[in-house]
Formats: C-alpha cells, sequence, structure tokens
C-alpha cells in the first residue's frame, strides 16, 4: 500500500511539472484558412489571434511579449485580441506595453475585445476586473465597429459587448458590422455565440474563452477540457451558417496556472478564398 501511495504521489508530481511546463510553451501556430465569399484581393490577408492572457496571473504575461516578439518578425496585417486580457489591475502597465510592440508590428490596425474577467465576472478569483484604459494602442471595439482598407477592400472589424452579451437582454453583435464591406470580421470572447449570429452577416468570427480546455482529457473523436467541460469537444475551427469561427486556445491560465493538452497558442491565421 506504502508504495502505491508514493507510485501515485510521484505521478502526480510528473504530471504537475509536465502541466507547469507546457503552461510556459508557446506554440506559433500558422493556419491557411479558407473563408466562403472572401475576394481574391484580399487572398493571403493574415490575421494574429491572441485570447485569454490574464495578464497578472500565470504565465500570460511573459508570453504576450513573446507575440510581440513574433509579431515584429511576420509582420500580420490585423491582430486581434479576444477578451479576459487583464486578471490583476497591477498587471494593466505590463499589459499595455507588450501590447504596444503588438500594435507597433500590424500594418493595418490591431484591435480588442473584452471577455468576462474584464469586467470581474467569473469564478476565478484572481479576475479582478479593470477599467480597459491602456490597451497600449489597440482599438477597443467593445460593442462597436470600425473599418479598415486593404487592396481596394473595404474590411469591417466589430467587437462584441461582452456586459451585454452576459446580460438578460437579446443581443446579436453582428449587428455592429457593416453588411456592405468586402470582408466582416467580430470579435467575440464566447464561442457558444456562433449559431446564434445573424447568417450571413459576418465571415469570420474570432473567439476564445475556453483556453482549449486548459487540463484536458483525451476522449474519443478529440479531448474535453476541464476548464469548461459543458463545451464538449474542444475544436480550433466551427463553421454555421456560411460563418467561419476560430477559438484560440489561449495563452494564459485561471485557478491554477498548468496546461495539460492543451499548449497555449498564438496563430496566425491566413485567409483564403474557399
Amino acid at each position: 500500500m506504502m508504495r502505491l501511495k508514493r507510485a501515485v504521489v510521484a505521478a502526480a508530481a510528473i504530471g504537475v511539472a509536465a502541466s507547469g511546463a507546457e503552461a510556459l510553451t508557446l506554440r506559433k501556430r500558422v493556419r491557411d484558412l479558407p473563408l466562403p465569399g472572401l475576394s481574391s484581393d484580399l487572398d493571403g490577408l493574415t490575421v494574429m489571434h491572441i485570447s485569454d492572457v490574464h495578464a497578472g496571473f500565470g504565465p500570460g504575461l511573459p508570453l504576450l511579449r513573446s507575440c510581440a516578439r513574433w509579431a515584429a518578425e511576420v509582420e500580420p496585417d490585423l491582430i486581434a485580441l479576444t477578451g479576459d486580457l487583464v486578471a490583476r489591475r497591477s498587471a494593466a502597465g505590463g499589459f499595455a506595453e507588450a501590447a504596444a510592440e503588438l500594435v507597433a508590428a500590424a500594418r493595418h490596425g490591431a484591435f480588442a475585445s473584452l471577455g468576462n474577467h474584464d469586467l470581474g465576472r467569473g469564478r476565478d478569483p484572481f479576475a479582478q476586473g479593470w477599467d480597459a484604459g491602456d490597451l497600449g494602442g489597440f482599438e477597443l471595439l467593445d460593442g462597436a465597429a470600425t473599418e479598415v482598407t486593404v487592396n481596394r477592400r473595404r474590411i469591417s472589424i466589430a467587437g462584441a459587448s461582452a456586459s451585454r452579451l452576459m446580460g438578460r437582454g437579446a443581443y446579436d453583435p453582428t449587428e455592429h458590422l457593416d453588411v456592405s464591406a468586402d470582408l466582416r470580421i467580430l470579435l467575440c470572447h464566447f464561442p457558444d455565440q456562433l449559431p446564434r449570429l445573424r447568417s450571413g452577416w459576418a465571415h469570420l468570427v474570432l473567439a476564445g474563452h475556453l483556453h482549449g480546455g486548459q487540463i484536458c482529457i483525451p476522449w474519443p473523436g478529440g479531448r474535453v477540457g476541464l476548464a469548461h467541460p459543458r463545451s464538449g469537444t474542444i475544436t480550433a475551427l466551427e463553421a454555421c451558417n456560411g460563418t467561419v469561427m476560430h477559438v484560440s486556445p489561449g495563452i494564459g491560465t485561471t485557478f491554477v496556472p498548468l496546461r495539460l493538452f492543451a499548449q497555449p497558442e498564438v496563430t496566425l491565421l491566413r485567409l483564403r478564398p474557399a
């Protein structure tokens, strides 16, 4: 019995060490993403997607600096941050500094939306909420939209209002997008909104929230994450009613600074006509 207990303790220690190491190891992924209806003038447009930094707890802020160094190398056309940016208010200054480095690397703009932890809503005791006053030059799209032009094509970029999504009233964040634009991108922290969005209004949705499960258990057909077990099998790409969604596994952590089978990731999406 004593040997069994020692073996269990040793296995647990190894698992914790491996999870801690994984949480510190940033994956830099380049993914070709076919979009129905994308103009050939926008073929190859790059969007760097980062989510769930949770600056001030765990490894999110140091990994955000790593993202900035990679962005300086690849110079993406657009950079998007999709919520849960700062966990502890004391980290707001460090977040702004790293964010400014990202902004400097974006060719055509850098944009952000908020998540539930930015509002101080969630079960995580480390999420204090903050005023999101300094995003280092990122344009905050919280229930708002903006437009950029690339290769003579108009791109409408909108951000969902996290507070309205968590409210009781009906709210469809695609209402902020300009349906006449050549490419319409929605930043929405919560991936479960995809089937509720107005059909055909957004070409691409960028989401986060799930942390790739953070602590995952292998399951037939995929993985189930303990961070959000009700979300079912964790997938990075989904499509519904002609809209494609990329769900970032994020770079930070909640509750514990560990990851298992859910490596932190910054993703460079290279858009292609479907």
